[in-house]
């Protein structure tokens, strides 16, 4: 079977490899470059995704691609000593930074390395499981999602923070931005710049907000809502487990 990375066909199993080999070329600069190539505002996109996901007091949460630990920390904040926050992501080195960022914020989280298509957990485990910039990466997202919804509780959330289709006036712009910025940014900043390439190209391979919905809905999610922000650069998806 073949998917996609970026605009290329590779073997399904060969994805995950390529993708690991991105994050692990830029993890030590992954923190300056979205700050710059966003303009900070994946912060405000964050801060969104946190507020639409609600965690409450003393809840169990599952951060899945939790990547440096942005939404984690935030999320461990709101639902407090008597509640936990679980990192989870597939690439090493990205979940040692995160772990690493946590602790010097004083917070002790569990970290977890898995595939987020087989996540390791007991169904029924969480009361909300996020993730933020991350499916688009994933090799197989319906089984992702379908993982996602096994291990939240029935009436458990789900809130996915994604790149996702800009609205078409911008297009042109957005793409000039996209494939002639970015890459040029990543090498002079990162030193890598077919990794952000690869970005601009994951991010049109992306299923737009629609689809991306009914996705959602197929892996048993319910009461699906989208909020489009920055004109359709990013989105947000919440759904309920049945």
């Amino acid at each position: 079977m073949k998917t996609h990375f970026g605009f290329q066909e590779v073997p399904e199993e060969e994805k995950a490899r390529r993708v690991g080999g991105v994050f692990d070329r830029v993890a030590h600069r992954y923190d300056v470059m979205n700050d710059l190539m966003s303009l900070g505002l994946h912060r405000l996109w964050k801060k969104f995704a946190l507020d639409v996901a609600r965690p409450r007091p003393g809840e169990r949460i599952l951060d899945v691609a939790a990547g440096s630990g942005d939404l984690a920390r935030a999320l461990a904040r709101r639902v407090g000593d008597g509640g936990e926050v679980c990192m989870a992501d597939l690439n090493a080195r990205m979940l040692a930074r995160g772990r690493d960022r946590l602790l010097d914020a004083g917070l002790a989280l569990p970290a977890v390395q898995c595939d987020a298509e087989r996540l390791p957990f007991a169904s029924g485990a969480f009361d909300c499981v996020t993730v933020a910039f991350g499916l688009r990466n994933m090799t197989r997202k319906e089984a992702a999602l379908g993982e996602m919804a096994r291990v939240l509780r029935p009436g458990g959330r789900v809130v996915v923070l994604e790149f996702s289709r800009v609205w078409k006036p911008l297009q042109p712009a957005y793409d000039a931005y996209s494939f002639r910025v970015l890459p040029w940014l990543g090498q002079r900043v990162a030193g890598d710049g077919q990794a952000y390439r690869y970005l601009a190209e994951s991010i049109r391979m992306h299923p737009d907000q629609a689809a991306l919905t009914a996705m959602l809905e197929q892996s048993g999610f319910s009461a699906v809502q989208v909020f489009n922000l920055a004109a359709g650069v990013v989105a947000v998806h919440r759904g309920t487990r049945f």
